[in-house]
């Protein structure tokens, strides 16, 4: 496993809810594009539902993940896009299910006009360090 540094509130900044302000630590860095709701047959699961198209989506971001030898303990970063505020208690429920919720990665949401196909809701981006010997 990685060994990764999660600072919740650094000096002077107010604590986050639910995510780490700073994680660091060194290894192999990995990028994964955001992903969206989609099947293995690029049909949107969850039309209208902002929790199972998050769900969808992360376990989109678990098999990116897996490609690059990586899980979610190993995330440093999450970017959330989302068509309405509304939906990210949705969209942390999900997250919940599959991060370490005492080692929340750093992350960013931001409310974003349309995604590239107007029935989708959600989509999340990732970062991860793998440990050196990975």
């Amino acid at each position: 496993m990685t060994r990764l540094t999660h600072v919740h509130s650094p000096a002077g900044v107010a604590p986050g809810t639910g995510y780490s302000h700073v994680v660091w630590g060194t290894g192999r860095f990995v990028a994964v594009s955001g992903q969206c709701a989609f099947d293995s047959d690029g049909q949107v699961v969850g039309e209208g539902d902002a929790g199972a198209q998050a769900r969808q989506v992360f376990e989109n971001l678990r098999r990116c993940l897996a490609e690059a030898g990586a899980t979610f303990d190993d995330v440093v970063k999450l970017t959330y896009f989302v068509t309405d505020v509304a939906h990210l208690p949705a969209v942390r429920v999900a997250r919940d299910e599959v991060i370490d919720t005492a080692r929340p990665p750093a992350s960013s949401a931001v409310q974003v006009a349309a995604l590239f196909r107007p029935e989708l809701l959600v989509e999340i981006e990732a970062f991860a360090i793998l440990a050196e010997d990975a």
